[in-house]
């Protein structure tokens, strides 16, 4: 189970973290709405969460893995999610990924204000991507449909997200990809 600040102690060390987590986040976020992150300082961000310096650092080595680690956590709420359900088809997977984005639009459009959409490569490659296992035709077959997706995901963005979930999948889908 993923720690959060309502499932663990405050006074443990992983309610400590996951506080001090949250908060940066949060204020991180807050930041973003007005300036670049390479505007944003680290003293700043954390005066804004009230914590100290030493806070972050235990936790994050920059303020780009605030993001991916963000990301991360909202990414596996539908992957946990959809983990228990039957495999999907590629254009199943892509609708429920695409309605991921739209579900959380308000976080995507400020990745893409600020040019941080290539924070979602990592993610991407991770979900649909090459693993050592894979033959050498399945790896770069993955490899291809990975970056492609992120192509697709990148100008979504860009376009200002005007096609829904179910568009783009079939879109993706008539691809033949």
């Amino acid at each position: 189970m993923r720690q959060t600040p309502k499932n663990v102690s405050p006074m443990s060390n992983e309610g400590r973290n996951a506080y001090v987590i949250e908060h940066i986040t949060d204020a991180l976020l807050k930041l973003l709405q007005d300036k670049p992150i390479g505007d944003i300082s680290i003293s700043e961000l954390c005066s804004l969460a009230g914590i100290g310096r030493a806070s972050f650092y235990r936790n994050f080595e920059s303020k780009e893995d605030i993001l991916r680690n963000y990301i991360n956590t909202i990414f596996q709420e539908w992957t946990a999610q959809d983990s228990q359900n039957d495999p999907k088809l590629l254009n199943e997977f892509l609708y429920i990924m695409f309605a991921h984005f739209e579900k959380h639009r308000e976080f995507y459009e400020l990745l893409n204000k600020r040019n941080l959409i290539y924070l979602l490569k990592d993610v991407i490659i991770g979900l649909c991507g090459p693993n050592p296992e894979h033959t050498k035709i399945e790896a770069y077959a993955r490899a291809y449909v990975a970056y492609v997706l992120y192509g697709w995901i990148e100008v979504w963005f860009q376009r200002g997200m005007q096609e829904t979930a179910e568009e783009i999948a079939d879109m993706f889908k008539s691809q033949g990809l």
